[in-house]
């Protein structure tokens, strides 16, 4: 699941132009991630559906089974953007941290890895919350300018609280 490269970028330092394309690619799929977390963050359903491409799979499955839950696959961008937020708007209070991000880029695909640490607390009562450590594992397309996820797994390495009150 991650990448151990002893360097973030692949080009040759003397090929500038190349090197100016990774790095605009790099940055590109960094802030698909980060419309994901903050689209959720804010309740934008614009942004949060701008991470997405159309044929999205989202399998939030392995970090639900660390604490006994079933939560189907999630398929389509539009499935996505109304599962998840339906599930928090007006009841859930959530904020995303993103760090550890390792990028490979292979012409108009990509792959990305980080951690992601993410708080939901229960609007109505914010003593109960949930704090999850997540790993992620990202396959992105290129899409324009940008870059979009076409599948996210998100698996758990530890939790706090109560996750079972935020997801069900």
């Amino acid at each position: 699941m991650y990448f151990t490269r002893d360097r973030a970028l692949t080009t040759p330092a003397h090929d500038t132009s190349a090197a100016l394309r990774e790095l605009r690619d790099r940055a590109e799929i960094t802030d698909a991630l980060y419309r994901f977390g903050l689209g959720q963050d804010l309740n934008d359903k614009d942004l949060f559906a701008s991470a997405f491409a159309v044929d999205a799979e989202l399998d939030f499955r392995p970090a639900a089974s660390k604490w006994g839950a079933k939560p189907p696959l999630m398929s389509g961008r539009d499935t996505i953007v109304t599962t998840i937020l339906a599930l928090f708007t007006g009841r859930v209070d959530t904020t995303h941290q993103v760090t550890n991000t390792r990028i490979t880029v292979d012409g108009d695909t990509a792959r990305l890895t980080a951690l992601v640490e993410a708080q939901h607390l229960l609007i109505a009562d914010p003593a109960t919350h949930a704090l999850l450590k997540n790993p992620y594992d990202v396959d992105l397309v290129r899409d324009g300018d940008r870059w979009v996820i076409r599948r996210l797994r998100i698996d758990n390495t530890w939790y706090a609280g109560q996750p079972t009150a935020i997801f069900g």
